[in-house]
């Protein structure tokens, strides 16, 4: 068993993001004025008394909604609850309790599952934690007032938490776990992706585009290794980032990105590389992350003799920048070739991850300068001393030379792709760091 689940759950505009993104450190969720803007489940892993404990926060319940978007929330707060070891009830001490209050209990009731009643906004403490007092009506035992966007009472919550969790398993401190983040532009098919690997409804599947506006952390294991596998609100181009919403879900993209070790960069099939396929699979790129192009719905795509190689050939035309990364051609709706990702993001990983000894980098980079000699410019001769690698993720190496201006753009090029050429290294990054050092220092 991983570490213990704790489920935010309560009726939209409560609090939950705010309380949320308190104890977890980080503004991790959108918090905004709008109702129903938490729109999935979103997770995080935080911390109490020396517990670890995943946090999950969820799209408000409106129990009689019959609204498409509304209803699917609802079904995802069911699922974060079926899930959890423990649940908050988030309430707003300001309200009193609603129809909708009364309708969650019920629905927590028959859960069976530890419940912790919080009452937020209880801004002036002393004032409102008078209150409190209805809410024991919703027969859910003590309820605790607190006040999330002031840090007031959250303690006795966490400790009551504490309390209910189940007893600390062995296999808790997970580690060797791979974080992938599924990345493009809207609707692409990076939800459905997700679902077809978990088995479930994780995130909501909508042909409205920018329906998922979170990244969406979901746990997986299977026969290859343990996975975390990041959902990710598509990327839209900047003239049609209107709401503020889109902007920090843009953000969140970004920040997925830079939490990844591996990003499954999707495409489209039947749309083709598109100008905001570059620009996001730049992004994974310029973050030095281990990269995978998957091309999405090619069971729809009309086929022909040869087309696998000349498509891929497109893509990289495309894209110049990412000819190291493998390109896999999948249906997320059928499952086609869906088995045979972690195959290669285990292999990307180890890539992205690789370590290179000093002396068989030295090998390699005097066999390819007797091959091409260093260039020259205005009767100077680049000298290549000798490389070290720096640091992994991505695979970075520091080459000491006699005058970083003589060493070109190209010729950097052709070092890194006979380093390639000797070790591999598909699917990631290679970066290479000029230092000047003095000949009498060698």
């Amino acid at each position: 068993m991983s570490k213990p689940i704790v489920a935010i759950i309560g009726k939209p505009n409560v609090g939950k993001s705010t309380f949320f993104n308190y104890l977890v450190g980080s503004r991790v969720s959108i918090v905004q004025d709008t109702p129903g803007v938490t729109r999935d489940r979103i997770y995080a892993d935080t911390n109490w008394r020396g517990r670890n404990f995943t946090l999950i926060d969820t799209a408000g319940i409106e129990p009689d909604s019959e609204d498409i978007i509304l209803s699917q929330m609802r079904e995802q707060a069911n699922l974060a609850i079926s899930m959890a070891d423990v649940i908050i009830f988030l309430t707003d001490i300001r309200q009193g309790i609603t129809a909708a209050d009364q309708e969650i209990a019920v629905m927590l009731k028959k859960s069976g599952k530890p419940v912790v009643l919080v009452c937020n906004k209880a801004d002036n403490f002393e004032k409102d934690r008078e209150e409190v007092y209805e809410f024991y009506n919703l027969g859910l035992g003590e309820p605790y007032p607190i006040s999330a966007s002031n840090a007031i009472g959250i303690g006795d919550v966490l400790d009551k938490i504490y309390e209910s969790f189940p007893e600390k398993s062995q296999d808790e401190d997970e580690e060797n776990i791979i974080k992938v983040a599924v990345i493009g532009k809207p609707n692409v098919g990076k939800s459905s992706l997700i679902n077809k690997i978990l088995g479930e409804n994780r995130t909501i599947v909508s042909d409205i585009a920018g329906t998922t506006r979170d990244a969406i952390d979901s746990r997986f294991e299977n026969e290859k290794g343990k996975y975390i596998l990041i959902d990710t609100a598509g990327i839209r181009r900047k003239s049609k980032v209107k709401e503020s919403i889109e902007k920090f879900s843009i953000m969140r993209t970004l920040l997925a990105i830079e939490r990844a070790d591996v990003c499954l960069m999707m495409i489209d099939a039947l749309e083709g590389v598109t100008e905001q396929d570059a620009k996001i699979a730049g992004e994974a790129h310029e973050a030095g992350k281990g990269i995978i192009i998957v091309v999405n719905k090619w069971d729809e795509y009309e086929k022909e003799t040869g087309i696998l190689e000349k498509y891929k050939k497109e893509i990289y035309n495309k894209l110049s920048y990412l000819s190291y990364a493998p390109i896999i051609f999948i249906s997320a709706k059928t499952g086609q070739r869906v088995n045979k990702l972690f195959d290669m993001i285990n292999h990307v990983n180890e890539q992205n991850s690789m370590r290179v000894t000093t002396s068989v980098l030295n090998q390699v980079i005097n066999e390819a300068i007797a091959i091409v000699q260093p260039p020259t410019d205005k009767g100077k001769r680049l000298k290549i001393f000798y490389g070290t690698q720096a640091s992994t993720k991505p695979p970075t190496f520091v080459i000491f030379v006699n005058n970083k201006e003589l060493f070109h753009f190209s010729y950097e090029r052709y070092l890194i792709n006979q380093i390639r050429k000797e070790f591999g290294l598909e699917g990631t990054p290679v970066r290479i760091i000029v230092r000047e050092k003095n000949e009498k220092d060698v």
